[in-house]
This record gives structure tokens, sequence and C-alpha cells, in this order.
């Protein structure tokens, strides 16, 4: 099958952090692009999603919260949320 080359613009940035996802992810560049491209075509559609499972920095944050309130044998607990708000409408 012959091929041909294919030239695209992006943001210098982008381009590194599309590097460091694809190598992590165990591509390069070329090999995440067509993979992409020809389930694409044979899908007719946006075929699927390759991700890391690496939360953001406030996620991180919250599921540290949410630990460290488990720990916490006094922690008040609620039967709704309804019930939640009542208490912070209470406390305003």
């Amino acid at each position: 099958m012959a091929t041909t080359n294919v030239t695209i613009r992006m943001d210098e940035e982008l381009k590194k952090q599309a590097e460091d996802l694809f190598s992590a992810l165990g591509l390069n560049m070329t090999t995440a692009l067509i993979s992409f491209i020809k389930q694409s075509v044979r899908e007719q559609r946006i075929p699927f999603i390759l991700s890391r499972d690496i939360p953001n920095e406030e996620t991180k944050l919250a599921i540290q919260e949410v630990q460290e309130m488990k720990k916490n044998p006094n922690k008040k607990t609620y039967s709704s949320f309804s019930e939640l708000v009542e208490e912070v409408q209470n406390e305003i």
C-alpha cells in the first residue's frame, strides 16, 4: 500500500503534551494518529477515548479530604442532601 505524507500545524505546547501522553500509552504521534483515523473510517465516528486515569489537583484534594473525613469517628452525617442544606442555611 502506497503511503503519503500529511502535514498538520498545531501549537508547540499541545504537540509536546500529546507526545508525552502517547508515549505514556506506548505510542508515538504517527501511530496514535493513524490508529485514530483507521478506526474513525471503519466506524464512521469518533471511535474511542485513550486516557490516563489521573485526577486533577482539585479532585486529588477532594479525595484526600474524604479519606480524612472517613478516619474521623465523630464526623457528622446526613440522611439527605436537603438535611445538609437546611443545616447550612441555619448557620448563615
